[in-house]
Order: C-alpha cells, then sequence, then structure tokens
C-alpha cells in the first residue's frame, strides 16, 4: 500500500482535530483504502464502515471521547472509530483469534461507550447514560449513531418516545443509507425517502435562507424564521415523525460532504433537549463492488480487490442455510399453507431463495424478531404453518413471545435457528450458545438439531408435519459433505438414532457435536477403548427409554454439545438420570460451553480451547473411561 500522508500520524481523535477539511477529505480516502485492504484479508463489515467514513471523522472533528460518549448502534459502523481512536496498528488483527473485537467492546478502550453487536439498542443506552450524566452533574455530549435499519427495531422507539418526553440533553445520528443487511422495508423506510426526498420544502428553505444570508438585515429575521420553522415546513411537507416526538430534527444533511457534516453537528450541539441528525450515507462508498452489491459486502468472507468475488473453497459441501432455503422452498411447493418469515435477513438465512418461488408467502418484517414471532404465532392461530428463521442469538431478542405467544397456546410455529453454535470471528455477541437452554426452559416446546446437512431436510419435514411448537437449530457455514435425499420422511418424535454400539463409554452428542462423537470414538477404538455413539437428535423430548437402557449397559456416559452447559442438554440428561435415580449406576461427564463469554476468533482455536476440538475430547475420554482425569481445568481464553 502506498504510504499515507495523513493516516500514519492520527493514533487519538485529537489528531483528527488539527486537520482542515481538505486534509480530512485525504484522510477518508486514506481510511477507506485500509479498510478495503484489511477486510479483504480477514473478512468483515465492509460495506456499512465505507458509508461512513466522513461522518466518523466528523464525529470525532466535533465531539471528544471519552468525555463524551458516541454509541454505535450494532457496532457493524465503528472500524473508522477503532482506527482513530488509538488501534490503527492493530486494525490487521481485526475479528482474528486475540485481535481487535468487530464490534465496540468496552474493554477494548476507553473510547468505546458501549459495547454492541445487536441491534435498535442505542438510543436507549444514549438516554439512560443522559439521565447518569445529569443525575451526578455532569456536562458532556452523548451522541447515538443509529441506521435506517435498525431504526425498524421497536426498541428504537421506545428509546425515542422516553428521550422525547424526559426532554433530555442528547443527539442522535440517523445514519440513512436504505440498507440494512438487505434492502430496508416497511413503513419507516418508506416515510425516510420520503423526508430524503422533500424537494419542494428544501429548495424553498435553501433559497429563502441564501436570500437572507445576504441581506443586512438577514440574520436577524433568519433567526426568527427558522424559530417559525414548523409552521412554514408544515406547509409543504407532511409533519416530521421526530419532531412530533419531541426532537429538533436537522436534515437531511450530505453524509459525505465533511462542511456540512460539521456544520450540523456543531448545530445539534447548541440545541436544548433531544435532536436528530438526519444523514444520507451510500453503504460500500469508495469500493465499486461494495456499491453495487452493498447487501453482499455487508459482512464478507476474504475477497479479491480486484474484482470483488470472495475467495472461498470450491469444494466445500454445501451449506446448512442453502439446504434449508431449498428444502422449504420444495415442501412449500405442495403445501400452500407454509410461509416464511425472518426479520431482516432474506440472504442471511437462505430465505431468499424461499422469496423468489413463493412471494406471497414470504415477509421480511425488518429488525423486529419479537414482531416476526408472535405475527407467526398469529398465522398459526389463523391456519397457517409459518416458518420463523431468525439466527440464534438474535432469536434470544423474542423469548417472550416465543413463551406466551407460541407455546403457551401451543400454536404450531416452527422456529429455525441459522448460526446455532460458535459462529467464529463476530464473537460474544453473535455465538448461538444460550438456544438449547432457553428454549428447553418452556413448556410444550420440542427441539431438534440435526447431525448433517442431509438430516437437516428429513428434520424441516418433521416439523412442519408436527402440530405445536417446534425448533430446529443448526450451524453456520458448509454441512459434513453427506450425500442428499431427494425423498424425506418424518423422524419418529424424541427418537434417539444410535450410530455406534460400544461397552467402554457412550457418547451421547447432539447436533454439530455427532461427527465430533464420530471422529473420537474412532481415536478411541486405537487405543483399545470400545465407545457408542448417539445422535441424539432431539433436545426435548430425550430418548428416556434408550438413555435408561445404556446408562445401566455402559455405566459411563459423555454429552457433547455446542451450547452452553448450564440448563442446556447435558443438564437435560443429568436431570433425567437423576429423576429415575440411576446417578448412582451411571457416571456422566457434560463437555459443552462453560459459564462465560467465549471470545471471537477462527472456530477451530475456539473449539481447541474450549475442549471440544476432537483430540481433546478422545483424551479426556479415555482418562474418564481409565479413572485418571486430572480435575484441572485448562486455561480459557473468554471475554
Amino acid at each position: 500500500m502506498a504510504e499515507n500522508k495523513f493516516l500514519d500520524k492520527i493514533n487519538s481523535p485529537a489528531d483528527v482535530k488539527k486537520l482542515s477539511v481538505p486534509q480530512l477529505e485525504q484522510l477518508a480516502k486514506e481510511i477507506r483504502q485500509l479498510l478495503i485492504s484489511v477486510i479483504s484479508h480477514t473478512g468483515g463489515h465492509l460495506a456499512p464502515n465505507l458509508g461512513v467514513v466522513e461522518l466518523t471523522l466528523a464525529l470525532h472533528k466535533v465531539f471528544n471521547t471519552p468525555e463524551d460518549k458516541i454509541i454505535f448502534d450494532v457496532g457493524h459502523q465503528a472500524y473508522i472509530h477503532k482506527i482513530i481512536t488509538g488501534r490503527r496498528e492493530q486494525f490487521p488483527t481485526l475479528r482474528q483469534y486475540g485481535g481487535l473485537s468487530g464490534f465496540p467492546k468496552r474493554s477494548e478502550s476507553e473510547h468505546d461507550a458501549f459495547g454492541t453487536g445487536h441491534s435498535s439498542t442505542s438510543i436507549s443506552a444514549a438516554l439512560g447514560m443522559a439521565c447518569a450524566r445529569d443525575l451526578q452533574g455532569e456536562d458532556y455530549n452523548v451522541v447515538a449513531v443509529i441506521g435506517d435499519g435498525s431504526m425498524t427495531g421497536g426498541m428504537a422507539f421506545e428509546a425515542l418516545n422516553n428521550a422525547g418526553m424526559l426532554h433530555k440533553n442528547m443527539i442522535v445520528v440517523l445514519n440513512d443509507n436504505e440498507m440494512s443487511i438487505s434492502k430496508n422495508v416497511g413503513a419507516m423506510s418508506e416515510y425516510l425517502y420520503q423526508l430524503r426526498t422533500g424537494e419542494t420544502y428544501n429548495k424553498i428553505k435553501n433559497d429563502i435562507e441564501g436570500w437572507l444570508k445576504n441581506m443586512e438585515f438577514g440574520s436577524d429575521v433568519l433567526k426568527a424564521i427558522r424559530r417559525l420553522k414548523g409552521s412554514v415546513k408544515y406547509l409543504m411537507v407532511p409533519t416530521s415523525i421526530f419532531e412530533e416526538l419531541g426532537f429538533t430534527y436537522l436534515g437531511p444533511v450530505d453524509g459525505h460532504d465533511l462542511d456540512g457534516l460539521l456544520d450540523v453537528l456543531q448545530a445539534a450541539k447548541k440545541i436544548d433537549g433531544p435532536v436528530m441528525v438526519h444523514v444520507l450515507t451510500k453503504k460500500g462508498k469508495g469500493y465499486k463492488p461494495a456499491e453495487e452489491s452493498p447487501n453482499k459486502f455487508h459482512g464478507t468472507g476474504p475477497f479479491d480487490i480486484a474484482t470483488g468475488k470472495k475467495i472461498t473453497n470450491p469444494n466445500a459441501p454445501v451449506s446448512y442455510t442453502e439446504v434449508f432455503g431449498k428444502t422449504l422452498t420444495k415442501l412449500a411447493d405442495i403445501d400452500d399453507k407454509i410461509v416464511g418469515i425472518t426479520a431482516a435477513m432474506p440472504d442471511g438465512t437462505g430465505l431468499n431463495i424461499f422469496a423468489e418461488a413463493h412471494k406471497d408467502h414470504f415477509f421480511d418484517v425488518g429488525i423486529a424478531e419479537q414482531h416476526a414471532v408472535t405475527a407467526a404465532a398469529g398465522m398459526a392461530a389463523a391456519g397457517m404453518k409459518p416458518v420463523a428463521a431468525i439466527y440464534s442469538t438474535f432469536m434470544q431478542r423474542a423469548y417472550d413471545s416465543i413463551m406466551h405467544d407460541i407455546c403457551m397456546q401451543k400454536l404450531h410455529v416452527t422456529l429455525c435457528l441459522d448460526r446455532a453454535g460458535l459462529v467464529g470471528d463476530d464473537g460474544y455477541t453473535h455465538h448461538g450458545v444460550f438456544d438449547y437452554a432457553y428454549l428447553r426452559s418452556i413448556p410444550k416446546m420440542t427441539i431438534m438439531a440435526p447431525k448433517d446437512e442431509n438430516e437437516l431436510q428429513h428434520m424441516l419435514k418433521t416439523a412442519l408435519d408436527f402440530d405445536g411448537p417446534v425448533s430446529v437449530r443448526y450451524p453456520r457455514g458448509s454441512g459434513v459433505g453427506v450425500a442428499l435425499d431427494t425423498q424425506w420422511q418424518d423422524l419418529p418424535i424424541g427418537k434417539a438414532e444410535v450410530l455406534r454400539t460400544g461397552k467402554d463409554v457412550c457418547f451421547w452428542a447432539i447436533g454439530s457435536m455427532v461427527q465430533t462423537a464420530l471422529d473420537a470414538a474412532e481415536l478411541l477404538e486405537a487405543q483399545g477403548i470400545s465407545a457408542g455413539v448417539v445422535n441424539m437428535r432431539f433436545a426435548k423430548p430425550l430418548d428416556v427409554e434408550l438413555l435408561r437402557e445404556h446408562a445401566q449397559s455402559y455405566g459411563k456416559i459423555i454429552t457433547l454439545e455446542e451450547g452452553v452447559l448450564a440448563g442446556g442438554v447435558g443438564s437435560a440428561i443429568l436431570e433425567e438420570l437423576n429423576e429415575n435415580k440411576l446417578l448412582e449406576q451411571c457416571e456422566v461427564r457434560c463437555f459443552g460451553i462453560p459459564d462465560e463469554f467465549v471470545m471471537h476468533g477462527d472456530k477451530k482455536l475456539l473449539f481447541r480451547d474450549l475442549g471440544l476440538d476432537t483430540p481433546t475430547i478422545a483424551a479426556k475420554a479415555a482418562a474418564f473411561v481409565k479413572g485418571e482425569e486430572e480435575g484441572k481445568k485448562k486455561d480459557l481464553m473468554f471475554c
């Protein structure tokens, strides 16, 4: 990369403040080059960050972190913030094991005012900080930076409603790029479009203001007109919902015009009460492939800079996500009661495949998981077969809806949890390791997890033929590489599958850990230890009959799950054995995620640290069988 004229000298926000606007514009170009260069190797959120370079520089030019608080909603657009707050030299470690997090993290920098990773939380957090500031008699600015996609989340409106009532000094910067991950949907998206294109009002306002500025008495009259701007504006465009909620609305302003950004942010600082600054940006700006396909470069893996093509393994097995999308589409071909629902993730969940074939039966509700689940419940109550496809980590946000609206009414809704288990580079805000535990605790819920991509097909058919609440969870990325059946059958509810018999110890594994159990059994066989392997298939209900039989015949059981141990599948087995007074006859060891938040990094390294890789499991199983367990816990890397 060519030598940077300004970027190499930026070690803190103070260095940004020294630069003139032309120098900042050059710095923006250098930052974009760094973003493209690094993310092409590490992967990450490229398009969102390319769109907010000027905005981030303007924020740090006007405000003084860490005294002032800047909160980035979701945080996938905070890379520039990291670069100019002392982490420039570390930036090539982004999302790598032991390196920088892909999201703001309080423990990483004093400039990260609030840790984020999920959507629509920034305004609530900012309001909370503003309240704390005033209660403690302090004086600093609080700024929430939220995208228009995140504004489709109900929590954002709960916060706006409260902020308008409390009238605290705070600034909300609405970064409007017409995108979340996929194209935005809903009435709010249409409303923002109307604000963006209020050409008649904006032209008249600009003409009047320009004329008055050139008059001797113009500035005073201009101030007077601005005081009455609501009356003038309402004659020309519909009222601003933000102003009705108690915010002073400024904008829209070009998010790539540094002069304009600096002016409006300086003005926002001086206004009493909550302010909404509406900024228009282009997602992917400065890199043509990302500008043309911002959804593909929202979160990307490594790619070739010259072509924009992702660097992938052409021999990799088909992904679970693709299998899900194609299977659901084929099932809907013969059952017109099936509908697909997602929360702003049609591509990420594979429902884009379904949407192409069954447009009228597809619903993208925006970033509103709670609404998605309750809407699914409403569809089920009216006789449809809804399938809500949402990442495991995001489904957590809909816990009450699952319990109250689906399970209490025993409605036939299928929850498909993609990205279940460790997700790798996105880290602890995105690991989908809690769903076994949080779903298992709800009465009436049936929980399935396939051992491979082929079994996913059969489970999806089973779920849709079932009568009641049911969930299917599966991991991120490629499948195991097995052949796919063309004819699918219903699996017997609550019945496990014996894959291998043994006599010394038996692995009871579920989902992604089944293949690990088979591999570990092979290693144990080489040591003269005979291990059985059971594909549990169901976390709830358990195959109680087979479990009791194995407890008595093996005397030693090891559970394997890619989920938290607290309340997880291993807990379910221990509860069942304890209930039947079989723990005196059978020793149990549970392997899974401990009671900690797991850091980001390559999944192979995370599994190694957690002791969930095949060699470690085999070694621990051998020690268990031989009675040689050390009882010493390996040092792990947690957040």
